[in-house]
């Protein structure tokens, strides 16, 4: 007997190959990935940009309780296309990580060392018996003194990428294509926002407004703002942006 969606009796097994060599999960994951709102990023010259639909299921939900850009460490954020609990798992283990890099270190990770953190955490969950992958993909957005800005996907199998412009969920294809077209090397943040609005515009259904558009941005520091000051720390580099902000962009 078959399993629904194809993949045969290695649908239900995350653990076993098919007879192709795929893990049939992973693939169910990435859909459930492909059926999530679209969320994009984008690297900039000054920084990265990560940009995301938030749409509520329902009039009487409480929109200020929805959170789809989500701050990890001072200098990291997350935006997520897929499932919202895994997600609110991952974001939990990535902040103890940081946490725990920062205790040892003095300092928060650098975008790779998290990102490789997290990656491992997702692929344990596709080698393991009695669980399953999560079932969403990351654009983690950082910078760091070693690496300076970065933009970073993960994907329910573990795998990772550095990208210069990306975007996940249902209008994945659509994305990519206008962001090929429309991105270059000398993308400065404010143009980068544009961008991203203009893409996510492509394909949303409905009226774009601060309350359906959730930004995060990662902004490069100031030589003066990297002088630490004893007794202080770096300021932070990840921020979202407040709603009247995002109202601001949308009206240009």
């Amino acid at each position: 007997m078959s399993a629904p969606g194809g993949g045969g009796a290695y649908s239900f097994s995350l653990t076993t190959f098919s007879p192709s060599g795929k893990l049939v999960q992973i693939e169910h994951a990435l859909a459930a990935v492909a059926g999530g709102t679209t969320s994009l990023g984008i690297k900039a010259t000054n920084g990265v940009v990560l940009a995301t639909e938030k749409k509520s299921p329902s009039l009487l939900l409480d929109t200020s309780v929805l959170e789809k850009v989500a701050p990890i460490c001072p200098n990291i954020g997350f935006v997520y296309s897929g499932m919202g609990p895994d997600f609110r798992v991952l974001v939990a283990k990535a902040r103890k990580i940081a946490q725990a890099y920062w205790k040892v270190y003095g300092e928060y990770p650098p975008t790779k060392v998290l990102v490789q953190e997290v990656a491992n955490v997702m692929q344990k969950a596709t080698q393991s018996g009695g669980v399953r992958p999560y079932g969403v993909s990351l654009l983690i957005a950082g910078w760091d003194s070693h690496r300076g800005q970065s933009l970073y996907q993960v994907d329910p199998s573990g795998s990772y990428w550095a990208w210069k412009a990306s975007a996940i969920g249902k209008n994945m294809v659509n994305g990519k294509t206008f962001l090929e077209k429309r991105y270059n090397d000398d993308l400065s943040l404010e143009d980068a926002i544009h961008t991203a609005l203009l893409t996510l515009k492509e394909g949303f259904e409905g009226q774009m407004t601060e309350q359906t558009i959730e930004i995060g941005v990662v902004t490069v520091p100031t030589p003066e703002q990297m002088q630490e000051k004893p007794g202080e720390r770096l300021p932070p580099t990840f921020r979202k942006l407040t709603e009247q902000e995002v109202r601001d962009y949308l009206a240009l």
